[in-house]
């Protein structure tokens, strides 16, 4: 079994992200599934913390694409984020993403979002 295989065993939603219908003119979306793509695989599937980022950004990009909302703050804050270093960029823009998710997560159960019916 090739390590793309091994690597594709830990990503449940990696169809449903590459194959993410986007606007024509969403740069954003690309670049992002683009990352997504490169960064899963040029991990070594023998790295267990790697491997545990792997699932990470993979769940955290299939929630980019199921909601709207945190769509619209990943977009938001990504565009804040400022990287001085340039040696392993993937790295810390892998790391960059998880950090907005987990902020995210921590003040979506302090707001109530309420419906609005029409």
């Amino acid at each position: 079994m090739d390590n793309s295989k091994q690597i594709l065993n830990h990503c449940p939603n990696f169809y449903k992200i590459v194959n993410f219908d986007y606007f024509e003119d969403d740069n954003f979306t690309a670049s992002l599934i683009k990352i997504y793509r490169e960064y899963i695989f040029s991990v070594n599937p023998l790295d267990s913390e790697k491997i545990n980022k792997v699932e990470q950004i993979d769940m955290v990009l299939a929630r980019y694409i199921d909601d709207y909302i945190f769509r619209k703050t990943m977009k938001y804050e990504l565009t804040r984020v400022i990287i001085t270093d340039k040696t392993d960029l993937l790295q810390k823009l892998i790391n960059s993403i998880l950090g907005i998710f987990d902020k995210y997560e921590e003040g979506k159960t302090r707001n109530i979002y309420i419906a609005r019916w029409i």
